[in-house]
């Protein structure tokens, strides 16, 4: 009677532990989802951090850790981006289109300042608007992932396999090295201090969608040199 009375205790302490955190998580799901198509749904990114935080917190040892929200923070985002993974969108799309859209695009802002709508694009492929409109969520939603991950995407997993991380790394340097200050600047401020398209634009003064486009052909120019 005593033990399980310390037991359900203990789980009580570790679950006021993992709500002091919980605005930390809806904020995290918040950033992510700002940078994320209007089909993923906030809540369902909150429940699931928040989900992760509770098991993170019901295991904690404090003696091993000096911050159970440093120990948590990554595990956490983690969660919900291996969510994102888990709807894999990108098999239920074609491959092909998804690149077909790409050069589109591209192609199309070198002579306007947006990019084509999804109708445009359906009529030029000779495809429906819906799978259009369903290619181009897959893709956004890709990247968010870290760059890693965008290239095991498709066929770029074996060639990303066969070299090493640092390597990788070495990879990665080179190519950025290639482009202007500014465009540097867009992969620094979107990957690593996780910025929405929106707030880089303000910061550096040109459209979200010429942001879009120089983080595409960054991802492009590396599949290419590692041989993709």
């Amino acid at each position: 009677m005593i033990v399980n009375a310390y037991v359900q205790d203990l789980k009580h302490k570790e679950d006021e532990l993992a709500i002091q955190y919980l605005p930390a998580v809806k904020a995290m799901a918040y950033r992510l989802k700002e940078r994320l198509p209007s089909s993923i749904d906030f809540s369902d990114l909150s429940a699931i951090g928040t989900e992760e935080l509770i098991k993170l917190a019901r295991r904690y040892d404090e003696t091993l850790n000096d911050s159970f929200w440093g120990y948590a923070k990554k595990r956490v985002y983690g969660a919900m981006l291996d969510y994102l993974r888990s709807l894999d969108i990108l098999s239920r799309s074609s491959r092909k289109l998804v690149k077909s859209i790409d050069y589109i695009v591209q192609e199309h802002m070198l002579t306007h300042d947006e990019e084509p709508s999804d109708e445009e694009l359906a009529q030029r492929l000779d495809e429906s608007v819906a799978k259009v409109h369903d290619a181009r969520i897959a893709s956004c939603i890709y990247t968010v992932m870290p760059l890693h991950d965008q290239l095991h995407v498709g066929d770029e997993g074996a060639a990303l396999a066969a070299i090493e991380k640092e390597e990788l790394v070495s990879v990665i340097k080179k190519v950025l090295s290639a482009y202007k200050e500014r465009e540097q600047m867009i992969i620094q401020l979107y990957y690593f201090e996780e910025l929405t398209l929106k707030e880089i634009s303000n910061i550096l003064n040109i459209t979200e969608s010429r942001i879009s486009q120089i983080h595409k052909s960054v991802i492009q120019k590396i599949r290419e040199s590692i041989g993709a």
